[in-house]
């Protein structure tokens, strides 16, 4: 102990020394000198080396984004708020359908119809310092950055909403340095041009958002608080909106709803209730929330929120829904073609112009926003579908072997399909249609628009009788002779079951569908080609150059044939006094601002007379009166109305059509297999009383729906150039003594401008041979007295028959048995026997 104290002696005595002799002053300045200068110039290459690496770090920033183009403010805008949103349709009277299908859906929705707790909600969950920040949080991303690089379980994420909008917007989801440069250039100065509100309320009307009831992929929290809760963004609950502002996150995994549209297992929902919580708490340490609100939504049966499986409008009315899209893609694209200067010729002449209007037109209906307004009626429309899906008389399914494009053969089943339609005379407005037994989505065949079919004899008084009586060719009591005969070109049509009808009128042939008068009347303007002419005006679109010189046309023999839609339009033209309104469905189109961009505008083109369309549908009452539509009188629950029509049958029965109009509606029901095949097998009613008995139970369901429009109390009006004039049965002249001898005077209307002057001249009196009818057959005997004149029959061509007796009409026959055959033309008698067509 004494040793150590000595030796701390001799030190400090050492110390005071060197301090009276001023060494120890000398070293410390020394010492500190040095220390100072070391410590100086590590301060000074620390600071160069900072400036060094920031002018490295700005140089590498600087080089990231050189390629960026400078933003104007306008520009940017387009960008931001360049974002889809799905286009609408509705039925007629703004009745909202559904949606038009798109891959991602969404609804535009304005921050003041937001609910200010989802507003907060969002800010607590992606960006706490939303409303302090430029654009971008230094800290934040830097904190991101050590956490990705140290791979850390908790990831808080170092993107703002503003660089999440101008990620979505702007830019890709693309992981890269250059990106992300681009990305925080572009938010700061996007912070520059838009104030807060308008960035969030951009960030919520694009940010995805997992699935709806429907099954589908969503965008936009208006579309979330509907197609999750029903209820507008305004309305959503604290729960509620906590739920929807974390599925950002991860949409596919905290979405409520499968692709299929329907709710998850509950297993399967724990994890977005998970991450509702957390956007709960995230909430309250922001104050805004409270404890006790905190703790109530955190306990809240959210699941009780999610609303049912709701079908989407291609599921729920796909005939509607195609029909619509495909009308619309037309219309569009003719306003861009429109706009461009573009015509039908330059897109026929250029497949890649074509190709890119296609795709320009698909991409602006699907996500352009638009709201379809169309003229069908929703309730009709139900009623009809039902009343068609509930219909039991089609008739049987058929089932065949068809043969792919391998050579493989293989069995198809095909069900009697049907399309129906109904069209407002005066505007051409469909108002509902039937457009098949049951969609096919990888068919999609709308056998109401799409399907051309050979009309048969619905085309008689669209083309034969209606053109002719305008012509002044003939009137509905013109005799028309129905006989067996050989037209232009070798063509010798039948009638169905192969008799003849003798002298009969236009009237009673169109009645009774005879084939032999039709085509000879069309034979009587076929020359001057003004009939095909007629159905063009009509809106038939499908004539070839062949239809249009084919006698065959006359009863409805054609290259392609004519949709339900096309025929039933034709149609309405004779409820319409001749005048012809084009058929439509889509009323008007407004874009995603509520412009109108495109509106329906009829414009009737006149094709009839008012006297020709009357006479027309007079005759065409007879139809159903007495004639082949009769059977249809007895289904309908309302037999006063007003109804004209025509039924039809093609070649080999493989299809049965029946149109008829009234003042207000022309509708139409056909009826065969998708692919053509007799339908007249054996069954308990025929094809033709299974087609209109679908026809009324259609008509009936939609009387229930609108009587007033369906089931008029009105009649047709008689034009004031409509007369009433007795005729001659025989050659359809002003009567003469002989023929009122014989009772063969008849009264009809008649066009005032077409009134025979001239008086019958087919009868005289001579020398004649008589037919005599018995329980033994048919025999001749001659006399004096009453008969056809020679000269009439040379003048309308009937020297060459080889039988005269087949002029006696089958009906009246004790009345026409008193006109003789002349002795002077020879003659044979042959039994005549046959069969009514329809």
């Amino acid at each position: 102990m004494s040793i150590m104290k000595e030796k701390l002696q001799r030190f400090f005595n050492t110390v005071k020394d060197w301090w009276k002799k001023g060494i120890l002053q000398q070293t410390s300045r020394v010492t500190y000198d040095v220390v100072w200068n070391i410590v100086l110039f590590v301060i000074v290459i620390i600071g160069i080396g900072g400036i060094f690496a920031g002018g490295i770090g700005l140089g590498y920033f600087a080089s990231l984004v050189y390629d960026e183009p400078l933003r104007s403010e306008a520009s940017m805008a387009d960008d931001i708020y360049n974002y889809s949103e799905t286009s609408s349709i509705y039925f007629a009277n703004d009745v909202y359908l559904g949606d038009i299908r798109s891959d991602l859906y969404r609804e535009e929705v304005a921050l003041d119809d937001i609910s200010p707790t989802l507003i907060d909600a969002v800010i607590a969950t992606e960006d706490e310092y939303f409303h302090e920040h430029n654009g971008v949080v230094p800290k934040a991303i830097l904190r991101a950055t050590a956490q990705e690089f140290l791979n850390s379980s908790v990831q808080t994420g170092g993107s703002t909403l503003t660089q999440q909008l101008i990620k979505n917007q702007i830019l890709t989801d693309e992981v890269s340095f250059d990106r992300k440069a681009k990305e925080i250039l572009l938010a700061m100065r996007l912070e520059n041009y838009f104030t807060k509100d308008e960035i969030i309320e951009a960030y919520l009307n694009i940010i995805p958002y997992g699935r709806n009831s429907s099954g589908r992929n969503i965008a936009g929290i208006q579309t979330a608080s509907k197609g999750i809760f029903g209820v507008e963004a305004s309305e959503l609950t604290l729960p509620q909106a906590a739920y929807l502002a974390g599925l950002p996150q991860g949409p596919s995994s905290y979405t409520p709803f499968t692709a299929e549209g329907a709710r998850k297992p509950e297993e399967e929902l724990q994890a977005g209730i998970s991450r509702m919580r957390t956007v709960l708490n995230r909430m309250h340490d922001m104050n805004f929330i409270s404890d006790e609100e905190l703790e109530e939504a955190a306990n809240y049966d959210i699941a009780s929120d999610f609303i049912d499986a709701i079908p989407s409008s291609t599921d729920e009315y796909p005939y509607v829904t195609y029909e619509v899209e495909k009308r619309t893609k037309d219309i569009i694209q003719g306003l861009l073609m429109e706009e461009d200067g573009v015509t039908e010729k330059d897109l026929a002449e250029d497949d890649d112009l074509r190709a890119e209007y296609a795709e320009r037109t698909e991409r602006e209906l699907r996500d352009g926003g638009y709201q379809i307004h169309t003229t069908i009626n929703k309730e009709m429309y139900d009623a009809m579908e039902e009343a068609a899906d509930n219909y039991s008389d089609y008739g049987y399914a058929r089932t065949f072997t068809a043969t792919n494009s391998d050579g493989e053969e293989y069995e198809v089943t095909q069900e009697i399909q049907t399309g129906a339609i109904m069209v407002e005379n005066n505007t051409g407005k469909i108002i509902s249609f039937i457009g098949g037994r049951g969609f096919d989505e990888d068919h999609q065949v709308n056998f109401a628009t799409d399907t051309r079919r050979s009309i048969g004899s619905t085309i008689k008084p669209l083309l034969d009788y209606a053109p002719a009586m305008e012509e002044g060719v003939i009137q509905p009591g013109t005799p028309i002779a129905d006989y067996p005969r050989t037209f232009a070109g070798g063509w010798a049509p039948r009638n169905y079951g192969g008799g003849n009808y003798g002298l009969v009128s236009a009237r009673t042939a169109l009645a009774n569908s005879y084939n032999i008068p039709a085509a000879a009347v069309y034979m009587e303007i076929i020359n001057n080609d003004p009939a095909a002419e007629y159905l063009e005006k009509m809106g038939i679109t499908s004539l070839t150059p062949g239809d249009h010189v084919q006698p065959s046309l006359s009863i409805g023999g054609m290259d392609h044939g004519i949709s339900v839609e096309e025929n039933v339009n034709a149609f309405s033209t004779f409820g319409n006094n001749g005048k012809f309104a084009d058929a439509y469905m889509i009323d008007r189109i407004t874009n995603a601002e509520g412009d109108v961009i495109y509106e329906h505008e009829t414009d009737p083109v006149e094709v009839f007379s008012p006297e020709t369309a009357y006479l027309t549908v007079d005759m065409m009452r007879d139809v159903i009166d007495n004639g082949t539509g009769n059977f249809v009188n007895s289904q309908l629950q309302n037999t006063n109305v007003d109804w004209a029509g025509k039924t039809g049958t093609s070649q080999d029965y493989h299809d049965a059509w029946f149109v008829a109009t009234n003042p207000n509606i022309t509708f139409g029901t056909w009826i065969g297999y998708e692919t053509p095949a007799p339908i007249n097998h054996e069954y308990h009613l025929t094809y033709s009383q299974r087609n209109m008995k679908l026809w009324a139970e259609v008509i009936n369901a939609a009387a229930q729906v609108d009587p007033v429009l369906v089931t008029p109390e009105s009649t047709f009006e008689r034009p004031d150039g409509i007369v009433e004039r007795s005729y001659c049965a025989v050659s359809g002249m002003l009567p003469s003594d002989l023929c009122e001898d014989v009772g063969l005077v008849k009264t009809d209307l008649f066009d005032s401008r077409h009134v025979p002057t001239e008086e019958d001249n087919s009868l005289t009196r001579g020398s004649r041979r008589v037919l005599e009818s018995d329980d033994d057959g048919r025999s001749f005997s001659r006399s004096n007295g009453i008969m056809f004149n020679p000269d009439w029959l040379r003048e309308n061509g009937y020297d060459d028959m080889d039988d005269f007796s087949m002029l006696y009409p089958r009906t009246e026959t004790d009345k026409w048995l008193r006109i003789g055959i002349p002795v002077s033309m020879s003659s044979s008698s042959s039994d005549d026997d046959g069969d009514d067509d329809d």
